[in-house]
């Protein structure tokens, strides 16, 4: 499981949504998507593509639609991640297979009375 679609879960997304989710973001139409969500996507795909071509006014269009902060924040979130993905692609580190942000499951009430 990738760590976008741990994310997705997290979040609330059961199994079928995460994967409707993921398939339609990879699709590359996000019209569908509300106007902020549009262009966060468009900021993570050009960074993540072609990080040195982000414009002044690719950064002028995330401050009118976020403001200043929160464009900061997206645009500092978004090249961590890519950084992530580019050092554990080069150790060639494996993606989990559970969700790692998953709570343990709660024990039973007996198994918690220990003497």
């Amino acid at each position: 499981m990738g760590h976008s679609e741990m994310l997705l879960a997290v979040a609330g997304l059961k199994p079928d949504e995460v994967k409707a989710r993921t398939k339609k973001l990879a699709g590359g139409d996000w019209s569908d998507f509300p106007k902020a969500e549009r262009a966060a996507f468009g900021l993570a795909y050009k960074l993540s593509r072609e990080p040195g071509k982000l414009t002044d006014q690719d950064r002028a269009g995330l401050v009118a639609v976020f403001g200043e902060n929160r464009a900061v924040d997206l645009i500092w979130y978004t090249a961590w991640c890519n950084y992530m993905t580019r050092v554990a692609d080069a150790f060639q580190l494996p993606l989990e297979r559970d969700n790692v942000f998953t709570p343990p499951p709660k024990k039973p009430a007996d198994e918690k009375k220990q003497p």
